[in-house]
């Protein structure tokens, strides 16, 4: 039933659905694990790097998490490619914006502009949606705390205390349900991402080699060590 109406992004199914849209769901849905926990003080994102092969060389880049602004990141899950181009548009929208009125884009304006720019490759032929999901972390000087946000293929954006998405990402949420709180402080954050991490990851064996974990504390922005990665990691098996 569903190869009659999955060819055009534009078209409806009978059901109401849009199966260029599903398919791009799909593809993040078997892309590394993203979770992001915001706790008292500040947020933790945390990113699974899928590793194809061993002949490959390491990467000497982030390829799960990057810096938008001095105050806000992303991490990403989906097709990678998808997600450099949208990279370097909300780059170039948050300089634009601390050009034209001097200071910094909110966080939410900035998801809100990749939500919108998501939803219009839902509804032009020629088009395919965008095969990626990003979550927001940063700083929201409006409301003087730390936030996130959550973006997905169809242009829906949303605020959340915690989040996952990409592999096994109803599991990690389950986990998130259960023990995330207000009160957490850094150190509880990084044991619930790495909690949650070890659950959801493919891998028996989760390491610095194939994780990214990012933390903003206040308006300050750091990539956690190798050292402290397999250290949260070993502590969570």
């Amino acid at each position: 039933m569903s190869r009659r109406y999955d060819s055009k992004t534009t078209t409806f199914s009978p059901e109401g659905r849009l199966f260029q849209v599903e398919y791009a769901m799909e593809a993040i849905n078997n892309a590394g694990s993203l979770v992001g926990v915001t706790y008292q003080n500040g947020v933790v994102i945390a990113g699974e790097k899928k590793t194809l092969s061993k002949l490959l060389e390491p990467q000497v880049t982030k390829e799960k998490i990057f810096r938008l602004d001095d105050h806000v990141i992303c991490g990403v899950a989906g097709v990678t490619a998808d997600a450099g181009v949208l990279v370097e548009l909300l780059r170039v929208r948050a300089q634009n914006f601390r050009l034209s009125f001097g200071e910094a884009i909110p966080v939410e304006q900035l998801a809100l502009a990749l939500a919108d720019v998501k939803q219009g490759y839902t509804q032009f032929g020629g088009l395919r949606p965008f095969g990626v999901a990003f979550l927001f972390a940063g700083y929201d000087e409006i409301s003087d705390s730390p936030c996130l946000y959550a973006t997905d293929p169809s242009g829906n954006y949303a605020s959340w205390k915690a989040h996952a998405v990409g592999a096994n990402s109803a599991a990690a949420i389950s986990v998130l349900k259960e023990d995330w709180s207000a009160e957490l402080d850094l150190l509880r954050a990084l044991d619930l991402v790495a909690k949650v991490l070890v659950k959801s990851m493919d891998t028996a064996r989760p390491a610095a080699e194939n994780l990214e974990i990012g933390v903003f504390e206040g308006r300050n922005f750091r990539f956690l060590a190798d050292s402290e990665i397999n250290q949260l990691a070993a502590k969570a098996k």
